[in-house]
């Protein structure tokens, strides 16, 4: 593998592991709720009903804690990928998904770096790691593992880690309902079949800055700097879409938007609420951090080809 390769997949493999534990659209509890309930049911945009049920869903959802996530994601032409696993959000989020890349440039770029396109990723409330496969340990003196802290992710990203950080902290499968909720958008589409399961179905249109902006812990020069990086991706707004079972708890989630570089296009399957989730981090030595990893392949850039 290549040096240049190497750094490559690693900072791929971040965003990549990151988007998948996020769910695309994410939040914190302040002032989410707070524009739904004082929401004029007159306007003909939202209304109290919908408000009323969601916001049973959102408390339902949060304190289940935990659930199978099965799911895949679309992100413009830089990848696709399908993953399943199972998370809890007792206290922050951890768990493990087994991720496969579909298409696009990442899946290119693992296969050329010996990789067969699938790896797993372990959530702890401090971070994350990604078990890369023996074609990384090779490189990197049997070290599989990258693992990767909250602060490295937001320090790879500017603004756009930052924003990622806040909501990696802070997202639970309940989010896509608080994002909903904040929307001051959402409508009730009808009653659907999922999976067999009989759900509602919501659906609103989220404005991603202004969502962003409401909901995250970023300061004013994060935040602005945050939504040139959206101008410039061509990112504005995102259709979410919920379905919710009778007990209210939520069985599937959608989030729609477009990209310069093609569609993002995001759903996520929920269920088994409540199952026991365990989750080790992996062997000290057969881990690397993302910020050594990096500074190692900087050094051998000069002998590299």
């Amino acid at each position: 593998m290549r040096t240049s390769t190497v750094r490559r997949v690693g900072l791929a493999v971040a965003v990549a592991a990151a988007l998948t534990s996020v769910g695309a659209c994410g939040g914190s509890e302040d002032g989410s709720t707070s524009k739904a309930r004082g929401k004029d049911a007159g306007s003909g945009v939202v209304k109290t009903d919908a408000i009323a049920a969601l916001l049973d869903v959102q408390k339902k959802t949060g304190a289940a804690s935990s659930a199978k996530v099965e799911g895949t994601m679309t992100v413009g032409s830089a990848m696709s990928m399908k993953q399943s696993g199972a998370l809890d959000w007792s206290d922050g989020v951890s768990g493990s998904m087994e991720i496969t890349y579909t298409g696009g440039a990442m899946a290119d770029t693992m296969k050329k770096s010996g990789g067969n396109g699938t790896m797993q990723a372990r959530y702890f409330k401090d971070g994350y790691a990604a078990d890369m496969g023996e074609a990384m340990a090779q490189q990197t003196g049997g070290k599989r593992w990258i693992s990767y802290s909250y602060e490295d992710l937001a320090a790879l990203g500017g603004a756009s880690g930052a924003a990622m950080k806040d909501q990696m902290q802070n997202t639970t499968p309940d989010q896509g309902v608080k994002s909903l909720l904040a929307s001051g958008d959402v409508k009730e589409v009808g009653k659907e079949q999922v999976r067999g399961v009989r759900t509602t179905h919501y659906s609103g249109t989220v404005d991603v800055a202004e969502l962003t902006a409401k909901t995250s812990k970023l300061d004013a020069d994060q935040l602005a700097a945050l939504k040139k990086q959206l101008n410039d991706a061509g990112i504005t707004t995102e259709t979410v879409d919920i379905w919710v079972d009778e007990n209210d708890l939520l069985v599937k989630k959608s989030e729609r938007g477009q990209m310069k570089t093609g569609e993002l296009n995001t759903t996520m399957f929920y269920s088994d609420y409540g199952t026991k989730v365990s989750v080790q981090r992996p062997p000290a030595g057969e881990t690397i951090g993302f910020k050594e990893l990096f500074q190692q392949q900087q050094g051998a850039t000069a002998g590299a080809s």
